[in-house]
C-alpha cells in the first residue's frame, strides 16, 4: 500500500498531526493518525473499497466522510455497521468489510449485479413452487442484508439519564454556534445546550479553507459565554409523547422555574459518548444544515466517487488529497456557491482539479483520482418534522426546507430554525441567519 495522499502542503487549521497508530485491516496493517477516522487512514493509504451493497454486492466507499449516507459500513472489533467515517482510529483495532463472500475483491455474490440489470424483485422471484421459492429464500438470506450479528454481546447497558434546559440548539455549524453564543451572551444564566455529532465543532466549515480553525475559535467563545458544547453527540428522534417534558424540570441553573408552560412537550433523544439523555427543553434551535447529494451519472456509487464537501473534509480537517488528479462534475445550471470556493481552494493547493458536465463525466481512474460530485445539498430538516413543524419543497436551496417567520420561528410554538435546514444558503448566509435567531429566540425566554 502505498500511503501517498499526505503529501499537501500544512493547511491552516486542519487537525493536528497525531502520533501514528497501526489497525489491521482484513489481515493488512495501516497505518493512521490516533483519532482520525478509519475511513481516512484507509483512503490515505490507497484503500477505497469498504464495503459491499446488500443486495446487489456493488462496490461500495466513502461519499460524504460526514457520517450520514450509509455508504461506509464496516465491521470494528466484531461490530457490524460501524461508520469508517466516524469510527477513530486506535491501536491494535480490528477492521473488517461486509457484505461479500469469500471477500470484497472477490466478491462472488457480485453476480447478481451481472444478473439482473434492470432491477430485481426478490418479493415475486421464484414464486412458481414452494420448493423453488424456499430455496432462493435462503439465497437471498445468504446474499441480503448488511452485516452480521456482533461477536459478543455488549458487556454493559450504557447509562440513561435526564436533562432540562431553557435553549437547546442542534447543529453546531456556523448557525447552531452562531445562535448559541447570541443567545448566551443575551440571556445569561440561561441553560443552553448545543449538540453536535461530529467530534470536532465547525459543521459545514470543516469543509472549507480556515473552517475547522474557525469552528473551534467559536466553540471556545460559545463555552466561555456559558454554554454547554456536547461533541460527538446524535439527536436521534423527538418523541412528543414519552411524558411531558415539564414533569423532567426542576428548577434551571439561576434557581427560576424551569420548563415553563411555554415549553413543547416531550423529549429529544440525544446518543452521548456516556449514554442516552433524555433531553427537555423550553425552546429548541435546529441549525442541522445539509446532506450531501449525488448526481446521476452512470456508476454514480463508485468508490472514489465522493462528494465536493468530502472532499473539502479530506484536506481541510484532514490533511489528506483527495487523489492526485480531481475531475468534478457539475449538473445542470450554475454551481452552488460553495462549489467554486472550494475547487478554487484546492487548486491554490496544487491540487489538479478540472470540472465537467455530469451528464458526459470523463473516464477516470479512481484507484488513483478522484471525482468530486458539485450537488446542492438538501436541507436536513428531519427533526423538526418530528415536531410537526411544517416544510415546503423548494428544488432551488436542495429540497424540503423548513418554513419560518422572519423571528425565525417555525410553524411549531417553541420550535425555531436558522441556517441551512431551512433550505441552503451557505456558511456565511447561516452564520448571519444564526446570529439573528439567537437573538430572536432570546427575546422569547
Amino acid at each position: 500500500m502505498a500511503d501517498d495522499l499526505r503529501d499537501l502542503p500544512t493547511v491552516a487549521g486542519a487537525t493536528p498531526p497525531e502520533p501514528d497508530v497501526r489497525f489491521d485491516f482484513d489481515g493488512q496493517a495501516v497505518t493512521a493518525r490516533a483519532g482520525e477516522p478509519i475511513g481516512v487512514a484507509l483512503f490515505a493509504a490507497g484503500l477505497r473499497l469498504l464495503a459491499r451493497s446488500p443486495k446487489y454486492h456493488r462496490p461500495r466507499g466513502l461519499f460524504c466522510l460526514d457520517g450520514h449516507c450509509g455508504s461506509c459500513f464496516v465491521r470494528v472489533d466484531g461490530q457490524p455497521n460501524l461508520r469508517a467515517c466516524m469510527t477513530p482510529a486506535r491501536a491494535g483495532l480490528v477492521c473488517e468489510r461486509q457484505n461479500a463472500f469469500p471477500d470484497a475483491d472477490v466478491d462472488l455474490l457480485r453476480a447478481a449485479d451481472w444478473l439482473f440489470p434492470d432491477g430485481m424483485d426478490h418479493h415475486r422471484l421464484m414464486t412458481g413452487t414452494r420448493l423453488g421459492n424456499d430455496l432462493f429464500v435462503k439465497l437471498v438470506r445468504q446474499m441480503g442484508g448488511t452485516g452480521t450479528l456482533p461477536d459478543a454481546p455488549a458487556s454493559e447497558i450504557p447509562d440513561m439519564r435526564s436533562a432540562t434546559a431553557d435553549v437547546c440548539v442542534v447543529g453546531g455549524g456556523p448557525a447552531g454556534l452562531a445562535a448559541a453564543r447570541a443567545l448566551t451572551e443575551a440571556r445569561p444564566g440561561s441553560r443552553v445546550i448545543l449538540i453536535d455529532e461530529q467530534s470536532a465543532p465547525g459543521g459545514s466549515w470543516l469543509a472549507e479553507a480556515g473552517g475547522p480553525e474557525r469552528g473551534r475559535t467559536l466553540a471556545a467563545a460559545v463555552a466561555h459565554a456559558g454554554a454547554e458544547v456536547w461533541l460527538s453527540s446524535t439527536a436521534i428522534a423527538y418523541y412528543p409523547e414519552d411524558g411531558d417534558a415539564r414533569e423532567l424540570a426542576t428548577r434551571d441553573l439561576v434557581g427560576r422555574e424551569s420548563m415553563a408552560s411555554d415549553g413543547p412537550p416531550g423529549i429529544l433523544a440525544v446518543v452521548t459518548p456516556t449514554g442516552l439523555v433524555k433531553l427537555a427543553a423550553r425552546r429548541f434551535l435546529y441549525a442541522t444544515g445539509a446532506y450531501d447529494q449525488n448526481l446521476p451519472f452512470p456508476d454514480n456509487d463508485r468508490p472514489g466517487i465522493l462528494s465536493a464537501r468530502a472532499c473539502g473534509r479530506l484536506v481541510f480537517r484532514w490533511g489528506v488529497r483527495p487523489g492526485r488528479r480531481l475531475v468534478a462534475l457539475a449538473g445542470d445550471g450554475a454551481l452552488p456557491e460553495y462549489a467554486a470556493r472550494l475547487m478554487e481552494s484546492l487548486r491554490e493547493l496544487g491540487i489538479d482539479v478540472s470540472v465537467a458536465a455530469a451528464a458526459s463525466p470523463p473516464r477516470v481512474n479512481l484507484k488513483r483520482d478522484a471525482v468530486a460530485v458539485l450537488a446542492l445539498p438538501a436541507p436536513a430538516s428531519e427533526l423538526p418534522r418530528q415536531h410537526g413543524a411544517e416544510v415546503r419543497l423548494d428544488p432551488e436551496r436542495g429540497g424540503f426546507a423548513v418554513t419560518i417567520d422572519p423571528r425565525f420561528a417555525t410553524t411549531v410554538p417553541g420550535i425555531f430554525a436558522a441556517g441551512d435546514v431551512t433550505g441552503y444558503v451557505g456558511c456565511e448566509a447561516a452564520f448571519a441567519a444564526g446570529k439573528a435567531a439567537g437573538l430572536a429566540l432570546a427575546a422569547t425566554l
